[in-house]
């Protein structure tokens, strides 16, 4: 070899050494400056957001998000991009959504109204009348049939705001939602009103699945903004005659064929075992679903970029996976876990980003004793982005069933203060996400999944 040419290709080795020849910090490094220079995620969860909107479980918008995403994954010529076929539950929203209050004291006064996922419609007359309001489903139970029944049943209670934790506040206040109706139904309610799980006072109405029982009946349900329910909760108080009218024409179908969108980095040391990471593809219109959970899904599939533009071979299989119907009956996830069971598949950690994708706080992990403080000394290679909350707990609706193979289960945490502005609502759009906050999320699950695997923890 001509000496000119060796040096040249020497000093070119020295100068760009692969991730395997560098230092961890320097590959952390070298991956947060990729994930903030690049702007393929980002435009990505754009195309997501703005051509599949209203990507719910079964519909046409959602077959569309699966075969995006496919793609995607297969123009990086990763190891392997594939399928898992799924059956979902098919509901559609329709396009009559209508909300009033009418009061002999106040007059009639519109307000916004979403349905409920599994609701029935009403038909085109809708329903029309007398209302009683409760802030729990235990107080339903408490006024009975006689009180309740031939009534619309109005749920008004909101999310406490005293509480740092959002996610805490929506917990406690969820079941209104999820449970309400089918509770209502048992005391012979005509339909149900559901104040707005969000923190914000405005006229966006932020809908959610309901849950029916199995032989019991189904009455059409609704959220309304929390403006709405104030008002109407307010002029109950003055007159307790007065009626509420609803109308919608959403509706239920048989179950259709879906799928989980998979791809994978073939692991060079430990193949069979798996680090999974995903969020959900399926979102409620009509949202783009750019927070909960595009952003989510978009971050997953962005850490196979970062690992192959960077050259960092895993010693395990990284797999990033798009999982379908997590909103209505995280069927995506159950199929997740018979396939793995099928192919004896070993998981060896899995991570979850269905929180949204503002700025990056830090990650919850299901160890414990030596594995969660082994876990705790990464935080260093990550407080220099300003990523430092390291705590016990982590999971999520998609990669739960997991625990039962012993799997660590890590959930990456943003600052959640403003999620729920956005969450299950038209609020939620691509113009919600910061380029800037999606990308230091998506190099932060990148570094801890190079981390974890790099000092098999």
């Amino acid at each position: 070899m001509n000496k000119l040419v060796f040096t040249i290709i020497l000093v070119a080795i020295i100068s760009f050494p692969s991730a395997t020849q560098s230092s961890p910090d320097q590959v952390v490094k070298s991956i947060f400056n990729e994930a903030l220079t690049s702007n393929e995620a980002y435009e990505n969860l754009r195309f997501l957001c703005k051509n599949t909107a209203g990507r719910i479980a079964g519909t046409s918008e959602a077959a569309a998000a699966v075969e995006f995403t496919r793609q995607v994954m297969e123009e990086m010529n990763i190891s392997r991009v594939f399928l898992q076929k799924v059956s979902v539950p098919h509901w559609e929203r329709g396009t009559v959504e209508f909300g009033k209050i009418v009061s002999s004291q106040f007059g009639e006064l519109e307000v916004p109204v979403s349905a409920l996922g599994a609701s029935p419609g009403t038909g085109k007359n809708g329903v029309i009348s007398d209302i009683v309001e409760v802030k729990s489903i235990g107080e339903l139970e408490t006024l009975g049939m006689e009180k309740v029944k031939g009534k619309i049943v109005f749920f008004n209670c909101p999310m406490d705001p005293a509480l740092e934790n959002t996610f805490s506040a929506y917990g406690r206040a969820v079941s209104q939602r999820t449970a309400g109706p089918a509770a209502a139904a048992k005391y012979g309610a005509t339909g149900v009103v559901v104040r707005s799980l969000t923190l914000a006072h405005d006229d966006v109405p932020h809908t959610g699945v309901t849950r029916y029982n199995e032989n019991g009946p189904c009455i059409p349900a609704v959220a309304i903004s929390t403006n709405g329910a104030d008002t109407l909760s307010l002029w109950l108080e003055s007159d307790t005659g007065l009626k509420f009218h609803f109308t919608t024409d959403c509706r239920n179908y048989p179950e259709t064929e879906s799928a989980n969108v998979v791809g994978e980095i073939k692991g060079t040391v430990f193949p069979d075992e798996i680090i999974t990471i995903g969020g959900h593809l399926d979102a409620w219109g009509p949202g783009e679903g750019a927070q909960d959970d595009g952003g989510g899904c978009i971050q997953s599939i962005e850490v196979l970029r970062l690992f192959k533009v960077l050259g960092i071979k895993p010693k395990r299989t990284i797999r990033a996976v798009m999982f379908m119907d997590e909103e209505m009956t995280q069927s995506g996830a159950i199929e997740y876990i018979r396939w793995a069971e099928e192919h004896n598949e070993k998981h060896y950690a899995a991570l979850e980003s269905d929180r949204g994708v503002l700025s990056p706080v830090g990650f919850g992990f299901s160890a414990e004793g030596e594995r969660l403080g082994n876990l705790y000394e990464l935080k260093k290679y990550f407080e220099p982005y300003g990523i430092h909350w390291f705590k016990q707990g982590g999971g999520g609706a998609d990669i739960g069933p997991l625990r039962k193979f012993g799997t660590l289960l890590i959930s990456y945490i943003p600052d959640t203060q403003r999620y729920f502005d956005y969450h299950h609502s038209a609020n939620d759009s691509f113009e919600t996400v910061n380029h800037r906050e999606l990308q230091l999320g998506s190099a932060a699950i990148a570094s801890l999944v190079y981390l974890i695997d790099l000092y098999d923890l």
